[in-house]
């Protein structure tokens, strides 16, 4: 044992050996929700951002967060610990950074949860009233909330194996649509136009580059389930590089040939003109396949979201395992379920939260999708990146202190450095534009991003009063879990 690291808990553990690459792949990559991308924020982020640009806006992203990946893993070679951005932020910044990080963790996973939600309830209400089932959405989300309960108390594996089936369906059938458009050759012929600088830097690629970026949320989950992957040290890196690789290669072919479909001049137009522009990948699918399968992408879009709920239920119920665990928050929360070492009492707690913020949206009368969906995605992302950011930063600390443990400067200072200044460019043009993004005004365009510094401060006064109360705990935050 060394200093960074402290023995396993005994029983009180999460399930140890339980996941392999592949599961750990589809329980990230369940997060990114790539049908609900492709279909709900791809055809958004042409016709606000840069429009037929963005297949080459892609590629930067997955680029930039390629080379984040570097500097993560290698982090992750040496602490495995189910609090990730937590943990590290605490190992590289201290622990009174670690202690904020931690609570806008907490907020961030609780608001993707919940904001993807409500589309879920929307999605599911509008797709059954077509049958004639047609119930307020708030009722199918508290379904689904329910569902989502039984899968975060039970054993974690379990999950992967239901999203490992739900993912590869989606892929499935947008993959259909993807070659139905290949072999057709498109409105006009294959285009390599999306790949160029004009059509990169053409209407406002600031907004492009953040749809982008929110399409991944999700990818860096991998490290929260570090201490429940077989042989972490190479699970974690292999299974945060196939992710990346996989969803940035599906988002830059997929948007490329939805250029192609369209056109590429005809493309924003075409988008602009749609009563809703989420629908524009349903329209080229009834246009190059046919044959009903509009029937069953609304099925898999619903099934999407609730892959991704249950993906982000996972994280926000290990995130408070182990603030509790470490004493964050109260140590009630900080124990795994006897029989099957799952973070139970975070999954309860994160269940009744969605629950109580939902019926605060119903009773008030809100729309699920523009205000319960925008809102809290748009405040999941924004803290999200902020947790990034102050990753990068923590892995040039971390290995400054320990400069054993990994010899390559590029990969411990360089491009730690240059991600981390690109994500905090991302957190400013988000948070100054959060209004416009996120459809809200007055002051809740101000409230809204506002809650992640609340969150960062009740983090600090959490690692404060532990500090004062437990200096050697303190001292512990975000230490290795022995596995």
């Amino acid at each position: 044992m060394t200093e960074h690291s402290v023995p396993p808990g005994g029983a009180n553990q999460l399930r140890k050996n339980s996941l392999g690459v592949g599961a750990v792949t589809f329980l990230v990559v369940s997060a990114a929700a790539p049908l609900t991308a492709v279909a709900g924020g791809v055809p958004l982020s042409m016709m606000l951002g840069n429009g037929p640009g963005i297949p080459l806006t892609f590629a930067f992203v997955t680029t930039v967060l390629l080379l984040f990946a570097i500097g993560y893993v290698a982090m992750a070679r040496h602490i495995s610990n189910a609090g990730a951005f937590y943990a590290y932020t605490a190992q590289g910044l201290g622990g009174l950074a670690g202690g904020a990080a931690a609570l806008v963790a907490i907020l961030a996973y609780n608001a993707m949860q919940i904001g993807v939600f409500g589309l879920f309830g929307a999605a599911t209400a509008g797709f059954l009233a077509g049958y004639g089932l047609d119930l307020p959405w708030w009722v199918w989300t508290y379904i689904g909330i329910a569902l989502v309960a039984v899968f975060g108390y039970r054993r974690v594996d379990f999950s992967a194996r239901v999203l490992a089936v739900l993912v590869v369906l989606e892929y499935l059938v947008v993959l259909v649509i993807d070659a139905a458009i290949l072999v057709k050759g498109g409105d006009s012929g294959l285009s390599a136009a999306p790949f160029t600088p004009s059509a990169f830097f053409s209407g406002t690629p600031a907004i492009g580059i953040l749809f982008c970026f929110a399409a991944f949320i999700g990818f860096e989950a991998t490290t929260i389930y570090s201490e429940e992957a077989r042989e972490p040290e190479k699970t974690v890196p292999r299974a945060t590089y196939i992710s990346v690789l996989i969803i940035g290669l599906f988002y830059m072919l997929t948007s490329w040939l939805m250029v192609n479909g369209a056109g590429v001049d005809k493309l924003v137009p075409e988008i602009q003109g749609l009563a809703d522009p989420t629908t524009f990948l349903f329209g080229l699918a009834d246009r190059y396949v046919g044959g009903g399968i509009t029937t069953i992408m609304s099925i898999l879009f619903i099934t999407s979201l609730f892959a991704g709920v249950v993906a982000f239920h996972n994280g926000v119920a290990r995130y408070l395992y182990v603030a509790g665990r470490e004493g964050l928050l109260p140590r009630a929360l900080g124990v795994t379920h006897p029989v099957f070492q799952s973070p139970h009492a975070g999954s309860l707690v994160q269940t009744v939260i969605a629950v109580a913020v939902v019926a605060l949206f119903a009773f008030t009368g809100q729309d699920p999708v523009l205000a319960l969906f925008s809102w809290l995605t748009n405040v999941g992302t924004l803290a999200i990146i902020l947790l990034m950011a102050l990753t990068a930063f923590s892995i040039v600390a971390f290995f400054g202190r320990n400069p054993g443990l990994e010899g390559n400067r590029i990969v411990t200072t360089v491009l730690p450095v240059l991600t981390g200044l690109i994500l905090l460019a991302l957190v400013f043009y988000i948070a100054t534009n959060f209004g416009a993004l996120a459809g809200a005004e007055g002051a809740l365009a101000v409230f809204l991003p506002g809650l992640v510094l609340i969150a960062a401060i009740i983090g600090l006064l959490c690692a404060l009063r532990l500090k004062a109360g437990d200096a050697g705990a303190f001292a512990r935050l975000g230490v290795r879990r022995e596995v």
